[in-house]
């Protein structure tokens, strides 16, 4: 088939890869966001996905909204047969998903219908799933409604980050996608309704979702904070500035008891008080600095009475 590929950052990379080598399909052009100011220079940065287009000398089209007639027009000139589309970053409207013949394939990093919406990965985390996965459906108006084609499951680890976790599924689901697109291909897949039951919501991740609370239990602090790694990346308040946190490892109940934030260093290792067992930091990051482990910081922030992370 004929395939206008839709996708941008950095997960979206080995759909792409994948069915750039796929000999039973064409991608005719790629679709990504605008190039973005990135660094410390904030100069004008490619995608992922546009980088890998580029490389592979397929055309690039970054409109500044794909609602825009200009941008329809040249999609009707493309005539793709499909759009298969991995985490692209914009709404699309009625009638750009009104082109190709076979609609638009959208690969979901979740167990649809659970976790609709853009954070599906961190939101498994914090919420304690054991198990989720990545669905392919297709796209329609609502958001992630569409009728599901296609799923694989996978096991979330007990110290897994988002970041962990959705390369995993970013490997795992290209090879859901590319299997999706062989069976619309060949007229053996159909797309099935959404169950009505077990629908839940992934919303953005903000800066402000991403604080370290102590006053919680020490498990779902451990779930929040690897939640949020790397991005947007979990914080907490220290002497009136920001502590940029790493993942956290929980105590043994009775091994060590301490306020909920109260510090404690030792030699090897700084442990903070939470609602049930002390955590043990790992890496931290004061502000304007790198990510150090945490006995290194705390010594050099010579932390020696009682203080609090909060």
């Amino acid at each position: 088939m004929r395939l206008l590929f839709a996708g941008t950052p950095d997960p979206a990379v080995p759909s792409l890869r994948a069915l750039l080598e796929h000999p039973g399909h064409e991608v005719v052009a790629v679709l990504t966001r605008p190039d973005a100011p990135a660094g410390r220079g904030r100069r004008l940065t490619r995608s992922p996905v546009g980088e890998l287009a580029d490389a592979a000398g397929i055309p690039v089209l970054t409109p500044a909204k794909p609602s825009g007639p200009e941008f329809l027009d040249t999609l009707r000139a493309l005539a793709p047969d499909c759009a298969p589309v991995v985490a692209y970053g914009a709404l699309l409207p009625r009638p750009v998903l009104d082109v190709p013949v076979h609609g638009w394939v959208n690969l979901h990093f979740s167990l649809l219908p659970a976790w609709r919406g853009a954070a599906p990965v961190q939101s498994a985390i914090r919420h304690g799933d054991d198990v989720t996965g990545a669905t392919t459906f297709r796209l329609e108006e609502g958001m992630d409604t569409g009728p599901t084609y296609g799923l694989v499951t996978e096991t979330v680890g007990a110290t897994d980050t988002a970041g962990d976790l959705l390369g995993r599924l970013a490997e795992s689901g290209a090879r859901l996608l590319a299997a999706t697109l062989d069976g619309i291909a060949d007229g053996t897949l159909t797309a099935v309704p959404q169950p009505a039951e077990g629908v839940s919501l992934a919303p953005k991740v903000t800066t402000a979702d991403a604080r370290a609370d102590f006053t919680t239990p020490a498990a779902a602090l451990d779930r929040l904070i690897r939640s949020v790694t790397p991005e947007p990346g979990a914080w907490c308040g220290f002497r009136d500035d920001r502590l940029g946190l790493g993942p956290v490892r929980p105590l043994r109940t009775g091994e060590v008891e301490l306020a909920p934030g109260e510090l404690r260093v030792e030699r090897r290792r700084v442990l903070a008080g939470t609602a049930t067992v002390p955590v043990e930091l790992g890496e931290v990051k004061p502000k304007g600095k790198r990510f150090m482990p945490a006995p290194d910081w705390a010594r050099g922030a010579r932390i020696d009475g009682v203080e609090y992370l909060g």
